[in-house]
């Protein structure tokens, strides 16, 4: 008989809304209760998926003692403070990306995790998809001779509105942060750390990247070349280019990979998952805590650190500045 774990969700917002969706899927996954810094929020929330209980602070929910598990869910600034609350309550986190604005930020909370003994992990779904783990077994298996070159693109046309959370400023805004991440972390994953790194961004008056362009380079002699943006529509696809051959996939998690080897083009299959792919790393993250880990074997805060220390290098060769938390 598996245990059942009591989540809890800090910020009902729209990713909020589809990690939900995902969480229903999980037999050991209980919708115990919503945090919103409104009330009435908490409750539309609670009331629409079906949570226990609803509160209109975050302090009010974890100092519940049924929490076993709180899903970070607010704006990048914020992340520091409500993964601080909880650890500090003893409450398991699992923390969106970007997991916080700095690298020093992320070292309080990876601090706070062990001071605490109590689990935390950063939201990167990617890791746990079946396409990407697909692409990850091709690059090990060198069927088409050592990995060269990386090319990753993440973008969509977003309205532009310094009020909002893509464009505020003391939101964490710009595409890098939000966005960009995604490219970093296929690039961080295949590769490591790069030894240089260059940049170009477009940076608005009010002090905001929207658009950015990345060149890794890497002892070995590796490249990687990436993208993201909020002035542009593009296909966002990832590509492997290797010795014999290349990967080239797209973003959506459920197109197929396609391999050219020594020139000839195959479909390569993976296993389908049930919903849009939040729910592999909820149950991982209760996978971690049957075993009562403080961080996950399969993404350690080791790799969440080393991910802030690169996009913390790309602002300041960009120039990009976050004024409450530089």
């Amino acid at each position: 008989m598996f245990k059942k774990y009591n989540w809890a969700i800090l910020g009902c917002g729209k990713i909020a809304r589809k990690f939900t969706n995902d969480l229903k899927l999980l037999p050991n996954a209980n919708l115990y209760a919503t945090a919103s810094r409104s009330l009435k929020n908490a409750k539309s929330f609670a009331n629409e998926f079906g949570y226990n209980k609803a509160f209109g602070s975050y302090q009010e929910m974890v100092e519940d003692d049924n929490v076993d598990i709180v899903y970070i869910a607010t704006p990048h600034s914020f992340h520091l403070e409500h993964t601080l609350l909880c650890l500090n309550h003893k409450k398991a986190v699992l923390c969106e990306k970007a997991f916080a604005i700095n690298t020093k930020e992320v070292k309080q909370m990876i601090n706070a995790s062990k001071e605490n003994n109590t689990f935390l992990m950063e939201a990167f779904w990617t890791i746990f998809q079946p396409q990407f783990l697909k692409i990850v077994e091709i690059v090990k298996s060198k069927e088409l001779g050592e990995l060269k070159f990386v090319k990753s693109d993440f973008m969509f046309k977003a309205e532009f509105d310094s009020d909002k959370r893509l464009y505020n400023i003391n939101l964490g805004a710009g595409s890098l942060l939000d966005i960009g991440i995604y490219p970093i972390f296929t690039s961080l994953f295949l590769f490591g750390k790069p030894n240089d790194i260059k940049t170009i961004a477009n940076i608005r008056s009010t002090g905001v990247e929207d658009s950015i362009a990345m060149l890794f380079g890497y002892e070995n002699g590796a490249i990687a070349v990436l993208t993201s943006s909020f002035e542009s529509s593009c296909k966002n696809e990832t590509e492997l280019c290797f010795e014999n051959g290349f990967i080239k996939v797209e973003r959506n998690l459920d197109e197929p990979i396609l391999m050219n080897k020594n020139g000839i083009d195959q479909f390569v299959d993976f296993d389908a998952i049930s919903g849009m792919g939040y729910e592999l790393e909820a149950a991982h993250v209760m996978e971690c805590l049957d075993k009562n880990l403080i961080e996950s074997p399969i993404l350690p805060l080791s790799f969440s650190l080393d991910l802030m220390e690169i996009m913390d290098a790309v602002r300041k060769e960009a120039n990009i500045v976050f004024p409450n938390h530089d």
